[in-house]
Protein backbone atom coordinates (compact mmCIF):
# COMPACT_ATOMS: atom_id res chain seq x y z
CA UNK A 1 0.00 0.00 0.00
CA UNK A 2 1.41 3.39 -1.01
CA UNK A 3 1.69 5.97 1.77
CA UNK A 4 -0.05 9.33 1.21
CA UNK A 5 2.11 12.31 0.22
CA UNK A 6 3.93 14.02 3.08
CA UNK A 7 3.67 17.80 3.35
CA UNK A 8 6.12 20.22 4.95
CA UNK A 9 4.80 23.26 6.78
CA UNK A 10 7.50 25.82 7.53
CA UNK A 11 7.04 27.86 10.69
CA UNK A 12 8.40 31.42 10.37
CA UNK A 13 8.01 32.46 14.03
CA UNK A 14 11.70 32.63 14.75
CA UNK A 15 12.47 34.81 11.78
CA UNK A 16 10.30 37.30 13.66
CA UNK A 17 12.17 36.49 16.89
CA UNK A 18 15.43 37.62 15.27
CA UNK A 19 13.73 40.74 13.91
CA UNK A 20 12.29 41.65 17.29
CA UNK A 21 15.63 41.20 19.05
CA UNK A 22 16.86 44.36 17.35
CA UNK A 23 13.66 46.10 16.29
CA UNK A 24 12.87 47.36 12.83
CA UNK A 25 11.54 45.46 9.82
CA UNK A 26 14.30 42.90 9.17
CA UNK A 27 14.48 39.98 8.79
CA UNK A 28 10.95 39.92 7.42
CA UNK A 29 8.96 36.73 8.16
CA UNK A 30 6.84 37.32 5.06
CA UNK A 31 9.94 37.35 2.87
CA UNK A 32 11.04 34.14 4.60
CA UNK A 33 7.64 32.58 3.92
CA UNK A 34 7.82 33.42 0.22
CA UNK A 35 11.34 32.00 0.02
CA UNK A 36 10.23 28.86 1.88
CA UNK A 37 7.42 28.28 -0.62
CA UNK A 38 9.80 28.81 -3.51
CA UNK A 39 12.14 26.26 -1.91
CA UNK A 40 9.43 23.61 -1.59
CA UNK A 41 7.32 24.29 1.51
CA UNK A 42 3.73 23.11 1.14
CA UNK A 43 2.42 25.68 3.61
CA UNK A 44 3.39 28.30 6.17
CA UNK A 45 2.76 28.14 9.90
CA UNK A 46 2.82 31.14 12.25
CA UNK A 47 1.91 31.36 15.94
CA UNK A 48 0.38 34.64 17.07
CA UNK A 49 1.03 34.47 20.79
CA UNK A 50 -0.89 36.61 23.26
CA UNK A 51 2.32 38.44 24.22
CA UNK A 52 3.30 38.96 20.54
CA UNK A 53 6.85 37.87 21.32
CA UNK A 54 7.57 37.02 17.69
CA UNK A 55 4.79 37.13 15.08
CA UNK A 56 2.50 40.16 15.39
CA UNK A 57 -0.95 41.01 14.06
CA UNK A 58 0.41 42.83 11.00
CA UNK A 59 2.58 39.81 10.14
CA UNK A 60 -0.47 37.54 10.09
CA UNK A 61 -2.40 39.87 7.80
CA UNK A 62 0.59 40.25 5.48
CA UNK A 63 1.20 36.50 5.38
CA UNK A 64 -2.41 35.82 4.43
CA UNK A 65 -2.23 38.41 1.65
CA UNK A 66 1.19 37.41 0.31
CA UNK A 67 1.45 33.64 0.19
CA UNK A 68 -0.04 31.29 -2.37
CA UNK A 69 0.10 28.20 -0.16
CA UNK A 70 -2.06 27.39 2.88
CA UNK A 71 -1.55 29.47 6.02
CA UNK A 72 -1.73 27.56 9.31
CA UNK A 73 -2.54 30.01 12.13
CA UNK A 74 -1.43 28.68 15.54
CA UNK A 75 -3.25 30.29 18.46
CA UNK A 76 -4.39 29.87 22.03
CA UNK A 77 -8.10 29.37 22.59
CA UNK A 78 -9.04 32.92 23.63
CA UNK A 79 -11.78 35.26 22.44
CA UNK A 80 -9.26 37.80 21.15
CA UNK A 81 -7.41 35.19 19.08
CA UNK A 82 -10.68 33.79 17.78
CA UNK A 83 -11.69 37.24 16.52
CA UNK A 84 -8.32 37.70 14.80
CA UNK A 85 -8.48 34.25 13.23
CA UNK A 86 -11.97 34.86 11.86
CA UNK A 87 -10.86 38.22 10.43
CA UNK A 88 -7.70 36.69 8.92
CA UNK A 89 -9.52 33.67 7.44
CA UNK A 90 -6.50 31.34 7.21
CA UNK A 91 -6.70 27.92 5.61
CA UNK A 92 -6.25 26.27 9.01
CA UNK A 93 -6.09 27.07 12.70
CA UNK A 94 -4.12 24.90 15.11
CA UNK A 95 -5.21 25.38 18.71
CA UNK A 96 -2.21 25.20 21.03
CA UNK A 97 -1.61 25.61 24.77
CA UNK A 98 0.13 28.78 25.81
CA UNK A 99 1.84 30.01 28.99
CA UNK A 100 3.53 33.41 29.21
CA UNK A 101 6.44 31.98 31.21
CA UNK A 102 7.40 29.32 28.64
CA UNK A 103 10.11 29.80 26.03
CA UNK A 104 8.24 27.65 23.57
CA UNK A 105 5.18 25.43 23.61
CA UNK A 106 5.89 22.84 26.29
CA UNK A 107 3.29 20.20 25.56
CA UNK A 108 -0.02 19.38 24.00
CA UNK A 109 -3.45 20.76 24.82
CA UNK A 110 -5.32 19.21 27.73
CA UNK A 111 -8.07 18.12 25.37
CA UNK A 112 -9.49 15.68 27.93
CA UNK A 113 -9.81 18.12 30.83
CA UNK A 114 -10.69 21.17 28.69
CA UNK A 115 -13.23 19.56 26.36
CA UNK A 116 -16.07 21.90 27.32
CA UNK A 117 -13.83 24.98 27.04
CA UNK A 118 -12.29 24.08 23.67
CA UNK A 119 -15.39 22.75 21.93
CA UNK A 120 -16.97 26.19 21.16
CA UNK A 121 -13.72 27.31 19.49
CA UNK A 122 -13.63 24.21 17.32
CA UNK A 123 -17.30 24.69 16.43
CA UNK A 124 -17.07 28.37 15.52
CA UNK A 125 -13.88 28.04 13.47
CA UNK A 126 -15.42 25.12 11.61
CA UNK A 127 -18.54 27.18 10.87
CA UNK A 128 -16.26 29.91 9.50
CA UNK A 129 -14.83 27.44 7.00
CA UNK A 130 -11.47 27.08 8.76
CA UNK A 131 -9.89 23.63 9.04
CA UNK A 132 -9.23 23.08 12.75
CA UNK A 133 -6.39 21.06 14.22
CA UNK A 134 -5.54 20.36 17.85
CA UNK A 135 -1.95 20.21 19.08
CA UNK A 136 -2.03 17.22 21.41
CA UNK A 137 0.11 14.78 23.31
CA UNK A 138 0.58 11.45 21.50
CA UNK A 139 -1.91 9.43 23.54
CA UNK A 140 -5.05 7.46 22.81
CA UNK A 141 -6.92 9.50 25.43
CA UNK A 142 -6.10 12.75 23.63
CA UNK A 143 -7.06 11.21 20.29
CA UNK A 144 -10.43 10.12 21.68
CA UNK A 145 -11.05 13.63 23.03
CA UNK A 146 -10.23 15.16 19.64
CA UNK A 147 -12.70 12.82 17.95
CA UNK A 148 -15.41 13.84 20.44
CA UNK A 149 -14.77 17.49 19.52
CA UNK A 150 -15.11 16.64 15.83
CA UNK A 151 -11.74 18.19 15.03
CA UNK A 152 -10.66 16.81 11.63
CA UNK A 153 -6.92 17.11 12.30
CA UNK A 154 -4.51 16.55 15.19
CA UNK A 155 -0.87 17.53 15.38
CA UNK A 156 1.11 15.16 17.59
CA UNK A 157 3.59 16.84 19.92
CA UNK A 158 6.99 15.28 19.16
CA UNK A 159 8.91 17.40 21.67
CA UNK A 160 9.44 14.76 24.37
CA UNK A 161 10.79 12.27 21.82
CA UNK A 162 13.05 14.84 20.14
CA UNK A 163 14.42 16.03 23.48
CA UNK A 164 15.25 12.47 24.53
CA UNK A 165 17.11 11.95 21.24
CA UNK A 166 18.93 15.26 21.69
CA UNK A 167 20.25 14.39 25.17
CA UNK A 168 21.11 10.80 24.21
CA UNK A 169 18.52 9.08 26.42
CA UNK A 170 17.81 6.40 23.86
CA UNK A 171 15.66 4.23 26.10
CA UNK A 172 13.32 7.15 26.72
CA UNK A 173 13.54 8.12 23.05
CA UNK A 174 12.35 4.71 21.90
CA UNK A 175 9.47 4.76 24.36
CA UNK A 176 8.42 8.25 23.24
CA UNK A 177 8.66 7.33 19.57
CA UNK A 178 6.47 4.30 20.22
CA UNK A 179 3.86 6.65 21.72
CA UNK A 180 3.95 8.81 18.59
CA UNK A 181 3.65 5.78 16.32
CA UNK A 182 0.77 4.30 18.33
CA UNK A 183 -1.12 7.60 18.44
CA UNK A 184 -0.65 8.14 14.70
CA UNK A 185 -2.02 4.70 13.87
CA UNK A 186 -4.88 4.99 16.36
CA UNK A 187 -5.93 8.45 15.19
CA UNK A 188 -5.78 7.58 11.51
CA UNK A 189 -7.91 4.49 12.12
CA UNK A 190 -10.56 6.78 13.64
CA UNK A 191 -10.53 9.02 10.58
CA UNK A 192 -8.32 11.87 11.80
CA UNK A 193 -5.72 13.55 9.62
CA UNK A 194 -2.41 13.23 11.45
CA UNK A 195 0.28 15.91 11.58
CA UNK A 196 3.39 16.04 13.77
CA UNK A 197 5.75 18.71 15.00
CA UNK A 198 7.96 20.29 17.67
CA UNK A 199 11.71 19.85 18.01
CA UNK A 200 12.20 17.99 14.72
CA UNK A 201 15.57 18.04 12.94
CA UNK A 202 16.80 16.16 9.88
CA UNK A 203 17.24 12.85 11.69
CA UNK A 204 14.02 12.87 13.69
CA UNK A 205 12.06 14.15 10.69
CA UNK A 206 13.46 11.28 8.62
CA UNK A 207 12.35 8.73 11.19
CA UNK A 208 8.89 10.10 11.86
CA UNK A 209 8.29 10.39 8.10
CA UNK A 210 8.37 6.60 7.96
CA UNK A 211 5.06 6.50 9.85
CA UNK A 212 2.59 6.17 6.97
CA UNK A 213 -0.32 7.75 8.81
CA UNK A 214 1.43 11.12 9.19
CA UNK A 215 0.70 13.47 6.30
CA UNK A 216 2.28 16.74 7.46
CA UNK A 217 5.26 17.91 9.49
CA UNK A 218 5.47 21.45 10.85
CA UNK A 219 9.05 22.59 11.45
CA UNK A 220 10.41 26.02 12.26
CA UNK A 221 13.14 26.65 14.82
CA UNK A 222 15.54 24.07 13.43
CA UNK A 223 15.17 25.37 9.87
CA UNK A 224 15.73 28.98 10.92
CA UNK A 225 18.83 27.91 12.83
CA UNK A 226 20.17 25.88 9.91
CA UNK A 227 19.53 28.83 7.60
CA UNK A 228 22.30 30.75 9.37
CA UNK A 229 24.81 28.20 8.09
CA UNK A 230 23.44 26.94 4.77
CA UNK A 231 20.66 29.36 3.83
CA UNK A 232 16.93 28.84 4.23
CA UNK A 233 16.35 27.35 0.79
CA UNK A 234 19.09 24.76 1.27
CA UNK A 235 17.87 23.90 4.77
CA UNK A 236 14.39 23.27 3.37
CA UNK A 237 15.80 21.23 0.49
CA UNK A 238 17.71 19.04 2.95
CA UNK A 239 14.63 18.67 5.13
CA UNK A 240 12.50 17.59 2.18
CA UNK A 241 15.19 15.08 1.23
CA UNK A 242 15.20 13.66 4.77
CA UNK A 243 11.41 13.42 4.73
CA UNK A 244 11.40 11.67 1.36
CA UNK A 245 14.02 9.19 2.57
CA UNK A 246 11.91 8.39 5.61
CA UNK A 247 8.73 8.11 3.59
CA UNK A 248 10.36 5.66 1.19
CA UNK A 249 10.89 3.32 4.14
CA UNK A 250 7.14 3.18 4.81
CA UNK A 251 6.19 2.05 1.29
Amino acid sequence: MTSPPLRLGVNVDHVATVRNARGGPRPDPVRAALLAIEAGADGITAHLREDRRHINDADMARLKAAISKPLNFEMAATEQMLDIAVATAPHAVCLVPEKRTERTTEGGLDVVGQHDYLLPYVDQLTREGVRVSLFIEPSTEAIDAAVLMKAPVVELHTGAWCHAVEVGDMGRAEAEFARVAQAAAYGAALGLEIHAGHGLDYETARRVSALPQIVELNIGHFLVGEAIFVGLAEAIRRMREAMEQGRAQSC
